[in-house]
């Protein structure tokens, strides 16, 4: 016997499997679309089944574009120095940086962190395009914006490692940002002041 129709049972199921949503959460989301007119419904089916087709990756960046764009306007903009790079690791980290108007570079969004316990490893991400970008875009900076994480901080390590030798200068944000807040997260005036005040890794720049 069906104590709820097979329909919102799908809909409650759909919710749960988002990050965050719990079971009463999930079934408070479908109760509403089964109290409310069917516009909403429709416009959420609508605006999913749109964002397949109408995301896109940019090349050089891997930042959200629409299909169809090869590159992001962040990094075509030439207003934007290229040769200053920030590396995050999602593309609403981006959104969470250009909020604070305190930098004025390019973005590298990595795909994640390297975290063994979830099966991330570094070859998953796009680190090697990162360091291809430092050589063809003759970069002179490279901002580590990782979280303040165990993750983060491992990834940091790793992609520095991955620079090695070369006349780069390596910062790394401030910790004006708490421990374990994910950038995208963290309040607009922590988050600026770690751009403005971010800390170099090493000593490239003393070395020119």
């Amino acid at each position: 016997m069906n104590v709820i129709p097979p329909a919102l049972t799908n809909l409650i199921d759909a919710f749960s499997s988002l990050p965050g949503v719990g079971p009463r959460t999930a079934e408070r989301y479908a109760y509403w679309f089964v109290r409310h007119d069917n516009a909403s419904a429709i416009k959420l089916a609508k605006s999913l089944n749109e964002l397949a087709d109408g995301i896109g990756y940019c090349k050089k960046t891997f930042a959200l574009v629409p299909a169809g764009q090869e590159f992001s306007d962040l990094y075509t903009d030439p207003k934007r120095d290229k040769t200053v790079v920030a590396v995050v690791a999602e593309p609403f980290d981006i959104l969470a940086i250009e909020k604070t108007e305190q930098y004025g570079g390019t973005y590298h969004v990595l795909g994640g962190l390297v975290s063994p316990i979830d099966g991330v490893s570094p070859e998953q991400l796009h680190i090697h395009e990162l360091i291809n970008r430092i050589d063809e875009d003759k970069v002179v900076e490279v901002i580590l914006a990782t979280n303040a994480s165990v993750e983060g901080e491992s990834t940091a390590l790793y992609i520095q490692q991955q620079i090695g030798q070369r006349n780069v200068k390596i910062t790394r944000l401030a910790r004006g940002l708490p421990i374990g807040v994910d950038l995208e997260y963290a309040d607009q005036i922590s988050l600026g002041r770690a751009i403005e005040h971010r800390q170099t890794l090493n000593s490239q720049e003393s070395a020119t």
